[in-house]
Formats: structure tokens, C-alpha cells, sequence
């Protein structure tokens, strides 16, 4: 958790606002700060948002939206897929949006499309996913430095977004708009499958009288996902070793 000083802020790096309530966005902006980047503010809704907010980003001032992107040379707009397109319009009806500026939205499901109102106002899109089981808590910041963000992005601005998942402590992987979608349910399956596993799991064990079911099968599920894993990927073969055998 990162309290924030201007004074204390490198030179050359951005002045980062987030907008909007969803857990990952104190998160990003916890880890972009963490690398040097300037925390202009944020607009959130009173309540759980506020608080993540007061947990991951202390001393974070909290303004309106027009201000905040007012001020910001990147925006993290951190709202839910079922809400982002309704609040980019808004955002821009607003006027908003400054020519130039990064914004950049979380959701897995899109790519750049959605921004497509904020593009014609002269922004640079972005979209960053992390590839975790989000808890909106600095738990978040350790495993995003073993774990992968999707990115999207026009293609000469594709290394800025490559840029700000190294900066989180992540690796890229580039998603094409095209594939987002499959790349979501890909997410989606995978964790929800895993949680209804262990639901099942843990609560056959009470059932039984086993005491901390969850600790029980805790190395269990980790060993088998990843063996699980290791199997897969042994399973795949890279496109340049296709192309080889095939010459």
C-alpha cells in the first residue's frame, strides 16, 4: 500500500485518476504508484469503493470525475462490463475526455470498442485485464507478479499497454479485439470451476467432521492445478516449431 507525495514522484512518469467502483481499479493504481507514477485522485462511490480505496490508496484525494480526468494523463476507468459503455457515454456527454490522454478499462469481456465514444474524442484506449481472481486487496499486488494481464490496444500504442502490465509487476499476453470475448469465458470457466470444486469439496469433509476443510485441501488443489497446468502446456506446441516441421 502506497501513500502518495508529489514530491516523491519520479520524473517522467504519469499522473494516474481513477473513475468508477470496481476492486481491481485501487489495485492498479496501488501498483502503478508502487512503480513511480503520480496519483492525481479518484472518483468513487461512497461505501465498500471508499474504503478499498482508504486501504490500497491512503491519502488518495477523492474529486469529481470531470476532475479527475481533468487532470490525469491516464484514466483507469474501473467499471463492471455490464456498465462500462453506458459510462464511457456519460463520461462523454460530460466533455470530459482530454485529447491525448490514456484511458484505460479493466473488463475481460472487451477490447478497445467500447471506448470507441472516448476515441472520437482524441483519447488513446486501452484495455488491461489481470488474468487473477480479483480481491480488490494488496493480495492482489503479490499475485499479479506471477500472473499474466491481457492487453489490447491499436497496435502503435500496443508497447504502452505491454509497458504498464511490466510496470505492475505482471507479464503481457496480447489479446486481439476479435478474441476477447473467448478469452473471457476462458477466465470465467476457469474460476468459477475452481471455486464450485472446492465449495463441493470442503463441504464433504464437514460433512465427515473434518475440522479446517479448507487448509486440508489447500496443497491438494494447488498440486493438482499445477500439474494440471504443466500438462497442458506440455500439450501445446508453439507456432514456430509448427511452421518448422512443416518446411
Amino acid at each position: 500500500m502506497t501513500s502518495f507525495d508529489s514530491a516523491q514522484q519520479r520524473d517522467g512518469r504519469l499522473g494516474v485518476g481513477l473513475v468508477g467502483d470496481a476492486p481491481f481499479g485501487p489495485v492498479f493504481a496501488a501498483g502503478l504508484a508502487g512503480a513511480g507514477h503520480a496519483l492525481i485522485g479518484v472518483a468513487v462511490s461512497d461505501g465498500s469503493p471508499a474504503e478499498r480505496v482508504a486501504a490500497m490508496l491512503p491519502g488518495a484525494g477523492r474529486l469529481t470525475e470531470a476532475r479527475v480526468i481533468e487532470r490525469s494523463e491516464l484514466v483507469i476507468l474501473a467499471e463492471p462490463a455490464d456498465r462500462l459503455e453506458a459510462r464511457i457515454r456519460e463520461l462523454t456527454e460530460l466533455g470530459a475526455w482530454v485529447p491525448g490522454q490514456l484511458v484505460v478499462h479493466t473488463c475481460a469481456e472487451f477490447g478497445t470498442a467500447p471506448l470507441g465514444k472516448a476515441l472520437d474524442r482524441g483519447v488513446i484506449p486501452l484495455a488491461i485485464h489481470p488474468a487473477i481472481d480479483v480481491t480488490g486487496t494488496s493480495l492482489d499486488l503479490a499475485r499479479l507478479k506471477e500472473g499474466w494481464c491481457a492487453v489490447t490496444a491499436p497496435r502503435p500504442v500496443l508497447p504502452i499497454a505491454q509497458a504498464l502490465v511490466v510496470e505492475l509487476g505482471a507479464e503481457p499476453v496480447v489479446i486481439a479485439e476479435e478474441h476477447r470475448g473467448r478469452y473471457a469465458e476462458a477466465i470465467e470457466t476457469a474460476t468459477s470451476f475452481t471455486r464450485s470444486i472446492v465449495q463441493q469439496s470442503t463441504s464433504i469433509l464437514s460433512e465427515i467432521g473434518v475440522e479446517q476443510p479448507g487448509f486440508v485441501l489447500s496443497s491438494l488443489v494447488r498440486s493438482a492445478a499445477d500439474n494440471a497446468l504443466a500438462q497442458a502446456q506440455d500439450l501445446i506446441i508453439p507456432d514456430d516449431l509448427d511452421d518448422a516441421a512443416g518446411q
